[in-house]
């Protein structure tokens, strides 16, 4: 029998697929082998209409939970090994996505070098990586996968050995095999200093070489060095929304890791340059500021007097040493030749490696401007960190805070006016309410910890290690001014020293819009928040305010299409209340990994932002496994942020595709389509009692829960209801069974009944919104198989409510699809998208025997049976299915 795992045509599935199939014949046995290939082949057959459905039940039955065990394995390594494969073939699939054709693309348009240079003067582009649990895989895992794609690569070049010698062949069958033998499930639940370490992997190993890499080619596009627009930022370690593990030391625990591993990077470039720059003042002229430098540095080598790069560079390692053992707490790895002072800020090690640069002529290219650009780029602390908190905590801290200063005995009482009042007063002001003496909660010393925390990182790291402070269920002017009222207390906030002039904010208050109604209300908020007169001279002598909208909890309130179009109704009403108030607007997407949580391309998403809302100004957060697919090799790192950046430049500078008359027929209509939208799935969702039952049994939901996968609790409190549930476990689960309601439901009704398919086609042809709108559900109805969802049906107790709901279901995805087809004149999904289509039917046939399997691992784990393999093998399958998923969390 042959050992090749898949049927496909893309040779390197079929390569890996090969060596795969060799792994576990030769690790776990030919009778493993030949079972897990039956099933293989009979699932394909399957999938091709060859075989009927109860071959494949034959197959599964045959194994002993032993076998189930290696067969799951199996199948989600090819999983990862396709995808890493699929990664290969050309990651941007839009013909603009990268930056030297999108300044083509401008040009043609009459937009020149200059308009662009112009826009990136003051731009800034920022994915920010956070730790919600949907990265399912170990790190060890996906270490091993990462080592493959670089053996791959090599192959690439037509070599057939490693650099120490290996066979390449050999070499990825050694990686495979460690796959095959390494823990797949993690047996300790996450922490989170697990998750700021896995985040430090892919910015230390991954995302810190590869931006100023990334520059150096913009800046060959460019004939212009770049303005440095592209940042990282991080929410693990600050935020702590939900998060009872998320304080004080974990905000230091992170920065300090952040700081050592950029600061150890710059000291290693700063070593291998003096081992290059050997050039001799015999044979080369310098300028006196090059001989100043080196001769501050003392370096005592007189073999190394006719050398002042070599010279300047020793002083230059050493006052960056000496930094090293300031900010980090201990000497670095390799010590330095003499003794000095530590830099005091980025800037001053900038100075110095400038005048070296300036004398080679190496501003605009090598190993010495790379370097200066990731000083640009990183500073001291990496990435950014952001602080994210509840409202409600900072209604109860701020509330507690004035009644033990003798202020407000109940400040929870009084109402909006009368809050923003009092705050305001307190505000104008720099007397602290909070007392070394004062009798504080737990809640209320936590908050002020973590808040000191971060004022003394802005003294050791510097202001831009933490810029943002976002605020989750914010609602109200009095959200914003609590956190301002709290950061006063550390000295992060100081009011204006004189009448007329503006206040100090070293950290900006950050509204996060979220459920459907905060979105509709957030324009009115802004405006209120932006009238202020000292929030209004605070705006403007920063530059910009930030808004963040949220995707999940829009979508869990409202469902797929009225969360999208209120996020885009509500970042197009933002836009003239900013422009109103002089400030420019600065969107913080707040995007997971499905579709259902705004996933899907960034480049075609941000394309599709309303005009004039992008400006060359967005943040957008990167969530679970989305990370390691995006961020998980330079190679895939590079092609993701140059995508993101190309679509930056598109959305920001290119006229709007849709004439403003065009737009309000369109939008007239997309309103109807969203209202019945909106109510069928809130019918649905939260008119039928039963419903929430329903979700909890038919998905593994509880078993999701209990997985290892992240250090936030999967709902805000200990409540069963949908409300208090996170989104994360929300479209997690729905994926697993294959159902994907949060990606389409309701969406099919509103199309059907809409009366005028001539428009929707019009609309669908002109509008991006639309397009990325409705290509995004086509995935996941392609992804969906209500066939093998009614599989999961038997695991709801209550038979009769069970078929009732899971029939409006059904019947809505088949109202989804039928309505899609018609909108998009196609005789099947992702007909007009050969790529994807391919992609999803190469899985299909490995996904279905998952799910199969895993419905009767919880049937027999929910009848009581207590065999650990049982609720191993349901991890497993949970493991195994989001990875040939993909985007699914």
């Amino acid at each position: 029998m042959a050992t090749t795992f898949p049927i496909t045509q893309n040779p390197d599935v079929r390569f890996l697929g090969k060596l795969l199939g060799d792994v576990i014949r030769t690790h776990g046995g030919d009778a493993l082998f030949r079972r897990i290939e039956y099933i293989r082949s009979v699932s394909v057959d399957r999938a091709r209409g060859i075989a009927g459905a109860e071959a494949i039940d034959t197959g599964l039955d045959a194994l002993t939970l032993d076998d189930t065990l290696a067969f799951v394995r199996g199948f989600m390594l090819f999983s990862m090994l396709a995808n890493l494969a699929e990664d290969r073939q050309g990651v941007a699939a839009e013909p603009d996505a990268d930056v030297a054709r999108t300044l083509t693309r401008l040009d043609r348009q009459g937009i020149g070098r200059d308009k662009v240079l112009a826009l990136l003067e003051h731009s800034l582009l920022v994915p920010v990586l956070t730790a919600h649990p949907t990265e399912v895989r170990r790190k060890s895992m996906i270490d091993h996968r990462n080592h493959i794609a670089e053996l791959m690569q090599l192959k690439d070049t037509g070599a057939l050995e490693t650099e120490d010698g290996d066979l390449i062949e050999e070499s990825i069958i050694r990686q495979i095999a460690l796959l095959w033998q390494t823990r797949t499930l993690r047996r300790e639940r996450l922490y989170v200093v697990d998750e700021i370490d896995t985040a430090l992997a892919y910015l230390r190993d991954v995302l810190l070489p590869t931006l100023p890499a990334l520059y150096a080619r913009w800046d060959r596009a460019l004939g212009e060095h770049t303005p440095s627009f592209l940042r990282l930022g991080n929410w693990i370690g600050g935020d702590r929304d939900g998060n009872p593990n998320v304080g004080a030391d974990s905000l230091n625990h992170v920065l300090a890791r952040s700081a050592e591993a950029v600061i150890g990077h710059y000291l290693d470039e700063i070593h291998a340059l003096g081992a290059e720059l050997s050039i001799s003042t015999e044979l080369a002229p310098v300028s006196e500021a090059l001989v100043a430098l080196a001769d501050a540095a003392h370096d005592p080598g007189r073999a190394r007097g006719d050398e002042p790069y070599r010279r300047a560079l020793t002083g230059i390692y050493a006052r960056l040493a000496a930094t090293y053992a300031e900010i980090v707490g201990h000497a670095p790895p390799r010590p330095a030749r003499v003794e000095a002072e530590a830099y005091p800020d980025p800037q001053a090690l900038r100075h110095d490696l400038s005048i070296l640069a300036g004398e080679l002529g190496q501003e605009g290219g090598g190993a010495l401007a790379r370097l200066i650009r990731a000083i640009d780029i990183f500073g001291f602390h990496l990435a950014a960190l952001d602080l994210r908190q509840n409202a409600d905590v900072h209604e109860r801290v701020v509330a507690e805070l004035l009644k033990v200063a003798g202020v407000e005995a109940d400040y929870l009482a009084l109402d909006e006016q009368a809050r923003v009042a009092l705050l305001r007063r307190e505000l104008a002001h720099a007397r602290p309410l909070s007392s070394p003496w004062g009798d504080y909660s737990d809640e209320a010393r936590s908050e002020l910890a973590i808040l000191r925390a971060a004022a003394e990182a802005h003294r050791r790291y510097g202001p831009a290690s933490i810029g943002i402070y976002n605020i989750s269920k914010s609602e109200s002017v009095s959200d914003m001014l609590e956190v301002h009222t709290l950061l006063k207390e550390v000295g992060l906030y100081r009011p204006a020293a004189n009448e007329g002039e503006a206040p100090h904010a070293a950290i900006m208050a950050v509204p996060l819009f979220e459920t459907i109604g905060d979105l509709e209300n957030a324009p009115s908020v802004m405006a209120d928040w932006l009238a202020l007169p000292e929030i209004a001279l605070l705006t403007r002598a920063r530059g910009h305010q930030e808004v963040m909208v949220g995707y999940s909890d829009s979508n869990k309130d409202g469902g797929y299409l009225t969360s999208v179009w209120s996020l885009h109704q509500a970042s197009r009403a933002l836009a003239p209340v900013f422009a109103k108030a002089g400030v420019r607007m600065q969107l913080f997407h707040g995007r997971g990994g499905a579709v259902g949580r705004g996933g899907g391309s960034s480049f075609a998403a941000i394309q599709a932002q309303p005009p004039g809302t992008v400006n060359g100004r967005i943040r957008i957060t990167e969530q679970g496994e989305v990370i390691a697919a995006k961020y998980g090799t330079r190679d895939s790192a590079a092609v993701n942020l140059e995508a993101m950046a190309s679509a930056t430049l598109l959305a920001s500078l290119e006229a709007p595709k849709l004439p403003n008359a065009d737009y309000e027929r369109f939008a007239g209509a997309m309103a109807t389509i969203s209202g019945t939208a909106f109510k069928t799935y809130r019918d649905l969702v939260y008119g039928d009692d039963a419903f929430r039952t329903f979700f909890r049994q038919i998905t593994p939901l509880p078993e999701i829960s209990g997985l290892k996968i992240g250090s936030r609790p999967a709902s805000r409190t200990k409540s069963d209801r949908i409300e208090d549930l996170r989104a994360i476990p929300w479209v997690f689960s729905w994926a697993q069974a294959r159902i994907m309601l949060p990606g389409w439901y309701g969406v099919g009704r509103a199309l059907s009944d809409f009366p005028d398919m001539g428009l929707l086609r019009e609309m669908l042809d002109g509008w991006p919104f639309l397009a990325a709108t409705l290509a995004n559900m086509e995935m996941v109805l392609a992804k969906s198989d209500m066939k093998i969802a009614a599989h999961y049906l038997p695991l709801v107790e209550d038979k009769a409510a069970g078929e009732a709901i899971f029939g409006r279901i059904r019947d809505g995805w088949e109202r989804s699809h039928d309505a899609l087809l018609a909108v998009t004149r196609q005789t099947r999904l992702l007909e007009k998208l050969p790529a994807l289509d391919s992609s999803i039917r190469l899985r299909l046939p490995y996904i279905e025997p998952l799910n199969l399997l895993q419905v009767e691992l919880l049937k027999r784990h929910r009848a009581g049976e207590t065999d650990p393999r049982i609720r191993e093998g349901i991890e497993l399958s949970i493991n195994a299915i989001a990875t040939a998923l993909r985007n699914s969390g």
